[in-house]
């Protein structure tokens, strides 16, 4: 363990290692208590691996917000949240028989010095960093079991994300646009063919056109979740400007027409352009 001093890292303190430990077994016991059968906490009681795996993905989504908003108070506490889920769904295997918190950090602990050979081991190939790690996750792919390219992609990732690990995953085998132009003229195609769609068929080219979008964002060298996320951040501080504009004009801003409406859409963008200019 280490720590920060004077700008530079030190050994960590026996004190401050045994304290950290302490505080970590204090979470274990507390999460056992809670789903003590006869003594716990009926809600904590209740749960299992599906009622709590949502959870599991909002308190990561925490994380990435704090970290957004370059809240380190925030993250602190975010990061114990999701320290939690963890803490629980190793309870509950323990429960069961299967595996403990100690089995979990044993497991990465383990794939961290596997996939760092260069580091851990005696590796001197000198392959790229990117091509030794996506060889070595082959190869654990492969140890599971896996016969395609694109196995291992997790049904439970929100589709933006997930559109685009699938796309990076048949990348690896060659199958890709050359360049972000065969990606432009492929959406569009689906846009086209969202237009003349009817029926059951919309749904489907509707999500065509987002797929090829996210390819397209893909090759432009942009991440695609990244990239929502800022238009949705952009989106929304623009709609609140208009709102707080209207209101100093004495006007709702729900009562009034489309074109009004754009027209403060309008003066919001050239005062963020005033602003970064």
């Amino acid at each position: 363990m280490y720590y920060q001093l004077h700008g530079s890292l030190q050994p960590e303190a026996p004190i401050m290692t045994e304290t950290r430990h302490a505080h970590l077994n204090r979470l274990l016991s507390i999460m056992a208590r809670l789903r003590d059968p006869q003594t716990g906490c009926e809600w904590d009681r209740a749960q299992n691996f599906a009622t709590i795996a949502p959870y599991t993905i909002e308190e990561a989504y925490e994380v990435a917000d704090a970290i957004d908003r370059e809240d380190l108070d925030a993250l602190r506490d975010e990061l114990g949240d999701l320290l939690l889920q963890v803490v629980f769904h190793s309870r509950m295997a323990e429960e069961d028989g299967h595996f403990a918190f100690p089995d979990v950090a044993a497991s990465i602990a383990d794939k961290l010095e596997a996939r760092h050979p260069h580091i851990f081991g005696d590796d001197t190939s000198g392959e790229s960093q990117t091509d030794r790690w996506e060889k070595l996750k082959a190869q654990e792919r492969a140890a599971k079991g896996a016969d395609s390219a694109i196995d291992g992609v997790a049904m439970s990732l929100p589709a933006l994300m997930r559109a685009e690990k699938l796309q990076k995953r048949a990348a690896r085998v060659g199958f890709d646009w050359p360049d972000p132009s065969g990606a432009a003229d492929k959406v569009r195609e689906e846009m086209e063919e969202l237009a003349e769609a009817s029926g059951d068929h919309k749904l489907e080219e509707a999500g065509d056109l987002l797929f090829a979008a996210v390819n397209l964002v893909r090759l432009s060298g942009i991440a695609p979740e990244e990239a929502l996320r800022a238009a949705n951040a952009k989106f929304e501080r623009r709609f609140r400007a208009m709102e707080r504009m209207s209101a100093e004009e004495g006007r709702n801003f729900r009562d009034l027409g489309l074109d009004a409406q754009e027209s403060y859409w309008q003066k919001v963008k050239a005062s963020e352009r005033l602003k970064s200019t």
